[in-house]
């Protein structure tokens, strides 16, 4: 661990990502203090994506992890840092029942984890005519067993877990978006706020980069920490949700993950669903 230097001024930066495996992995490094932050503090907080995703609505927090959707309604407020995306390379949300049913989902309700999630964008491009009831993301695999939704849109861990508690697939949503773009499907990302100015947001997202960079050059002792987010998957599984969504796209979207958020929100606009255009704009 790297001390900072007695007398240094700091500037907290409070930093906010969801309770899980990979976003655990990815700040192991920041919030384990394993890295030389110079002048800046981080407070980490952990809460579901969708609280997330309205705090940032707010301008609240200086860091946070955010749905790619709801970035189209913060650009104005925070810019993408370049590095900590959860990119799903033909895979992604999954849409899944207790009973087996056709991919026609008009006039289905599926319970969603929030309006400002990829997922939910996502669901919308792949059948315009559902409805949907929001619902926790870690209560949904209830809600729909109770008779509460036709149906299931998962993220996080219940992607690997919905099989062994007796769902049915009905569509891997990061499938049929490489089906119909060839591209990965961009669900996540960290922003940083706007108002912290272009040196600051420049060290944060070498800080986010160097986080990283870390835990993958460090896997097993970040893996390990890691667990402690993995709500009761084992070792390998979690080993593999890591690798899912911490990858070569995390440390950098590159040229393909760039085009690929872009043409997300410029369907998200197409269809009606985003109401404005958005440029993306990347710092790192």
């Amino acid at each position: 661990m790297t001390e900072r230097a007695q007398g240094t001024p700091t500037k907290t930066i409070r930093v906010a990502h969801s309770p899980d495996s990979d976003d655990a992995f990815m700040f192991y490094a920041l919030s384990q203090n394993k890295l030389d932050t110079g002048h800046l503090s981080f407070v980490h907080e952990l809460s579901d994506i969708e609280s997330l995703n309205r705090r940032a609505l707010e301008g609240e927090l200086e860091v946070s992890a955010v749905s790619i959707h709801a970035y189209a309604y913060l650009a104005d407020k925070y810019a993408l840092l370049s590095s900590g995306s959860s990119m799903g390379d033909r895979y992604g949300p999954r849409l899944v029942a207790k009973e087996a049913m056709g991919k026609d989902l008009r006039g289905k309700t599926v319970a969603v984890p929030g309006e400002r999630t990829t997922a939910f964008l996502v669901l919308k491009l792949y059948e315009p005519q559902v409805e949907h009831v929001v619902v926790p993301f870690d209560e949904i695999m209830d809600h729909v067993a109770r008779g509460g939704a036709d149906a299931g849109l998962l993220i996080h861990e219940g992607q690997l877990t919905h099989e062994s508690e007796g769902f049915m697939l009905i569509e891997d949503l990061g499938e049929w978006w490489h089906g119909e773009t060839g591209l990965p499907l961009p669900l996540g990302g960290n922003v940083v706020r706007r108002d912290l100015g272009e040196e600051t947001m420049r060290e944060v997202a070498r800080l986010v980069k160097s986080s990283i960079r870390y835990a993958l050059d460090h896997r097993e002792e970040a893996l390990a920490y890691a667990l402690n987010y993995a709500r009761d998957l084992p070792p390998e599984k979690a080993d593999t949700f890591v690798s899912m969504y911490v990858n070569e796209w995390t440390l950098d979207y590159g040229e393909t993950g760039r085009k690929a958020i872009q043409t997300l929100l410029s369907r998200g606009y197409e269809a009606g669903i985003i109401p404005h255009k958005v440029e993306v704009e990347l710092v790192g």
